[in-house]
């Protein structure tokens, strides 16, 4: 509990004890105006704050909020009491004080669930390391990570958060990388291993290489995105924004007009006008009418959400992309490093007048430059050093493949298209896998076939998905159709289009955009390394495997921190349990509201009912808020 709310509940604690003393010396005091002040004292200790925002509020032409209904509604029950007094009836003050008394427990009760809820979020995502170690005359110093400098050698001991991203350098452990992915599983990590910034070094003592400054490190980019998660509003927020602002003012002229026209038309019929009875049913109309149970629980609904998400691994950038995930009925996928492992590995050498060695010298050294995962695949099948001194010339055909020349050889390797476009003969392939056609010095040099395996979990994920609501998936990938078949039939998925370039991709995401039906979206799965375009023109670009990935990121709605397709699923449960959240609070807030506005103005609600239909709706409605932040057995 934080010194706001401390100072509340002792407001709160003062005032009752101070509201028995009074209402216990009621009966012996003689005069109205006596007892007027006495009860004046604990609606005041309690309420002081609430008549300050709303005198605030008027100074500042912002009058309709639920301190000016409080303060209208209090202020005008003590006038009912007044007014009684000076015409013989009963001067209770008793439930203007209530009324007050009860909204501030309510606030107390709501301020906390926030802070609690704000409280699991942080530390769900407690990754912002506090300080590193840097070794300095055989002793280890702390210093602030925005300290230390690319390039240095930082020290991590066990039980401690890796600060900055980097190189293992000395040393093996396992980290835990939960607070980044979800998972629990620990990743084995020895010299050579690249780390990210937020995992917890689990067991041995390692020495790091940092690669990137602490703004720009893993940790900060997650944590920057997380907290900037809240400016991107939803549909319903904005909704409730726009319903709060006119609502207030209309409610605060119903009743007045609540007050002022029943006497009247009285008066005009000859009959007694019952002004305190109408200033009274005007009152608990007020009291009834205070948004706070729908304006309070929505965003926090949205905002347990979020943190729920996070704390699975699944970044979400803002609650409106929260919401359009429960709305996602179309699922696009790339294939490599999403369907597919993207290890890749050399599976067999056809058709080669050439030794296979020979060939996969020619191969590598022409992929030398690359870092794309077919090269590094065709590097580690040579498995000799590749010396670049001996390749010039080299130049990247986008989505066909690269040309150069090897000790002054023309070197090709690439898809059929290049082979076509080099106007060579080719042999064609029928075993599944991606295909690296080879010519040398303009002749035909055979083919070698690479395999990626399938993820282990990609048919349960599209199983998962069907149950979760899609009802169509589609795959999207440059390789040739017989493997774009293979790997679709394996896992289950629905239509697939292959040989595509990255601009292909995006046309056909066009298409597909213009072919879904009503208002259902489309979602776009990519590694977020070469599919920035088209996850930026879906309805929702979902980067998976994206751990430490600067482009996936900046171009994603949502990031998945690990590879696991299961996540995709996950993430749309996850928006469709708090969509029910929002719509079961702003149903239930406004069903109960409206059924006690109705009462009230007919005179059968009391002060007592009008504070139930507003603290009470409000308190279940957070609690019920607040469900959206666990969502770990989704």
């Amino acid at each position: 509990m934080n010194k706001k709310q401390k100072n509340l509940l002792i407001r709160v604690i003062a005032a009752v004890g101070c509201l028995i003393v009074v209402r216990l010396m009621d009966s012996m005091i003689p005069d109205w105006y006596l007892k007027l002040i006495l009860y004046m004292v604990p609606y005041l200790i309690v309420g002081h704050d609430i008549l300050r925002k709303a005198w605030k509020g008027i100074l500042n032409r912002q009058v309709f909020d639920e301190n000016f209904l409080m303060a209208v509604a209090t202020i005008g029950a003590f006038g009912v009491g007044i007014y009684n007094a000076l015409h013989g009836g009963d001067d209770d003050y008793l439930e203007a004080v209530a009324v007050m008394l009860l909204y501030q427990v309510g606030e107390l009760f709501q301020s906390y669930a926030v802070g609690k809820s704000r409280k699991n979020i942080s530390q769900l995502m407690d990754i912002r390391p506090d300080y590193a170690n840097i070794e300095e005359d055989g002793e280890l110093v702390r210093v602030d990570p925005d300290e230390v400098e690319v390039g240095s050698v930082i020290v991590v001991q066990p039980g401690e958060k890796i600060p900055l991203d980097g190189i293992v350098v000395e040393g093996s452990s396992s980290l835990n990388t939960a607070a980044l992915t979800g998972e629990s599983i620990p990743r084995d990590v020895s010299v050579g291993s690249e780390v990210l910034s937020g995992c917890i070094n689990q067991s041995g003592v390692l020495k790091i290489e940092t690669t990137t400054e602490f703004d720009e490190s893993t940790a900060s980019k997650i944590l920057d995105l997380v907290e900037n998660a809240a400016s991107r509003k939803s549909k319903s927020e904005n909704f409730i924004s726009k319903f709060a602002k006119y609502y207030t003012p209309i409610v605060c002229a119903c009743a007045l007009a609540l007050a002022v026209l029943p006497p009247v038309v009285l008066a005009a019929l000859g009959r007694d006008m019952m002004i305190g009875e109408w200033v009274y049913r005007a009152c608990i109309f007020l009291v009834i009418s205070c948004p706070c149970a729908v304006v309070i629980s929505i965003p926090l609904s949205f905002f347990a959400g979020l943190g729920g998400a996070s704390s699975q691994g699944i970044l979400i950038k803002g609650s409106n992309y929260l919401e359009a995930m429960a709305e996602v009925k179309y699922l696009v996928f790339d294939k490599t490093g999403t369907i597919t492992r993207g290890n890749f590995e050399v599976d067999a050498v056809h058709h080669s007048p050439i030794s296979d060695e020979e060939l996969l010298e020619y191969a590598a050294h022409i992929e030398c430059h690359s870092s794309h995962p077919i090269s590094l695949s065709l590097k580690r099948a040579y498995g000799k050093h590749v010396d670049a001194e001996r390749v010039t010339d080299v130049q990247e055909i986008s989505g066909h493949g690269v040309t150069g020349k090897i000790d002054g050889i023309p070197v090709a390797a690439g898809n059929e298209k290049l082979m076509k476009q080099l106007g060579i003969t080719y042999i064609d392939c029928h075993h599944p896998g991606t295909i690296i056609h080879m010519a040398v010095n303009g002749e035909y040099a055979g083919h070698i076939v690479i395999a990626d395996e399938i993820k282990p979990d990609a048919e349960e994920a599209m199983r998962q998905l069907k149950k979760s609501g899609i009802r169509k998936t589609i795959m999207l990938t440059g390789d040739s159709e017989k493997t774009a078949q293979a790997v679709a039939d394996k896992v289950g998925i629905d239509e697939h289009h292959a040989g595509l370039l990255p601009a292909d991709k995006v046309e056909w995401v066009e298409k597909l955009l213009k072919q879904k039906e009503d208002n259902a979206k489309l979602a776009f799965v990519g590694d977020g390394i070469n599919d920035a375009p088209v996850l930026a023109r879906a309805d929702i670009g979902i980067a998976m495997g994206a751990l430490g990935s600067d482009a996936a990121i900046e171009a994603a709605d949502v990031v998945l921190m690990d590879d696991d397709p299961m996540k995709i699923a996950k993430a749309i449960r996850i928006s469709g349990k708090c969509l029910r959240i929002v719509h079961q609070n702003i149903v239930f807030a406004l069903t109960v509201k409206i059924l006690c506005l109705i009462l009230g103005a007919l005179g059968f609600a009391n002060m007592w009912i009008a504070i139930l239909a507003d603290v009470g709706v409000m308190i279940l409605a957070v609690l019920n808020a607040v469900r959206a932040l666990f969502v770990k057995n989704l």
